[in-house]
């Protein structure tokens, strides 16, 4: 059964690892027919979260920039697949901003049941991932018919292009794509 897949990149490194474990899933999943849409937070204008809460009487962000487009296509999204690299044992500050600004989806009527983490980080310790995605797992908490669903983490990842180094952690991204 085809379902809409939402792949959100948030790291802003050309070269990105993150990113390219990103497309690989985006590939997995169109390959086993998802209608598939990967954005990348790259090149887009996205201001911190204020606090001021207009989102949950409005609908909508008071602040105008390119938050707004991803909130309604993560509103229409099935599943969503957020890729990070791991600075400090954390996901990126890209990430964090950016799950603070979907808060007009709290409350809402929102269509993702299934979401998912791709990270990557230079450590290469198991206890590298758990905070980033405890994080995810804050947020997916606040959505009741959400379930955070997995993770693929690759560790031992620093240089730009590296994970292409790494076929199994490659080959785990493109097959969560397929098992979406």
């Amino acid at each position: 059964m085809s379902k809409k897949v939402l792949i959100i990149s948030t790291s802003l490194r050309g070269g990105s690892n993150s990113d390219i474990l990103a497309k690989e899933c985006e590939r997995g999943a169109k390959e086993a027919g998802h209608d598939v849409e990967l954005i990348s937070l790259k090149g887009k204008n996205i201001k911190f979260c204020i606090g001021c809460l207009a989102c949950h009487e409005k609908g909508s962000c008071v602040l105008k920039d390119d938050a707004a487009e991803i909130v309604e296509k993560a509103r229409e999204a099935e599943v969503i697949v957020y890729a990070t690299p791991i600075y400090y044992y954390e996901m990126s500050g890209q990430m964090k901003t950016l799950l603070d600004r979907l808060n007009p989806l709290y409350g809402a009527e929102y269509h993702f049941r299934d979401i998912y983490m791709l990270a990557v980080a230079a450590e290469n310790e198991e206890s590298t991932f758990a905070k980033a995605y405890n994080g995810l797992q804050g947020w997916v908490d606040c959505f009741e018919e959400a379930k955070l669903k997995g993770m693929v983490a690759g560790g031992g990842i620093n240089d730009a292009n590296d994970v292409r180094n790494h076929a199994d952690v490659m080959q785990k991204a493109y097959i969560l794509g397929k098992n979406l």
